[in-house]
């Protein structure tokens, strides 16, 4: 197994199952988990954390990406941020699925965003089923905000502090609650 294939499977739909795939996410898993150490376990500049955060998803991150750490994920190879993001400390990115976040956007503290789910039936309990999370453009999420699988939040939108995202969130919308639901658009008063 590679990254390139592994990414293939995900882009495919293709449940992350199997002995063979578990123990490549169990290897990948503990090379992400080593840079971690590495990245909060004492300070670094906002370039080193760029070249510590290039190194555990595996891709160059655009020299205006800031991050205040720590930082905590479980595979690392599978986030796409796009420029100006910033993400605040103790975030947590469950990203097998995949997590891309659009230019501009602003990740509160603590942070969760989860792209597993483990299958319901207890025969099916090892299995891991997918899907990405993508965060549009200017987006903004508040602390403790959780996003589940498989939403799209749009360009410009506003996810409360507190929130769990279960449904996509249309852009320039500001959404809160458990689940989060619509509030009002960030144009009306």
């Amino acid at each position: 197994m590679t990254i390139d294939i592994f990414q293939k499977k995900v882009a495919d739909g293709e449940p992350l199952a199997g002995h063979e795939m578990i123990e490549f996410m169990r290897e990948q898993s503990d090379l992400s988990r080593r840079l971690l150490f590495e990245l909060n376990g004492s300070y670094h500049t906002p370039e080193e954390i760029c070249d510590l955060f290039s190194r555990i998803t595996g891709r160059d991150v655009d020299p205006s990406f800031r991050m205040f750490p720590p930082f905590y994920t479980d595979f690392g190879k599978n986030i796409h941020v796009g420029r100006n993001v910033f993400i605040n400390a103790c975030c947590q990115f469950q990203d097998q699925g995949g997590i891309y976040i659009g230019d501009g956007s602003l990740i509160g503290h603590s942070v969760v965003l989860a792209t597993l789910n483990h299958g319901l039936d207890p025969q099916d309990r090892q299995n891991l089923y997918h899907a990405p999370i993508r965060i549009g453009r200017g987006v903004w999420i508040g602390a403790h905000a959780t996003v589940l699988a498989g939403v799209t939040i749009g360009d410009n939108a506003v996810v409360a502090a507190g929130a769990v995202v279960t449904k996509d969130v249309p852009a320039d919308a500001i959404v809160g609650g458990v689940p989060a639901k619509f509030i009002r658009s960030i144009y009306s008063k």
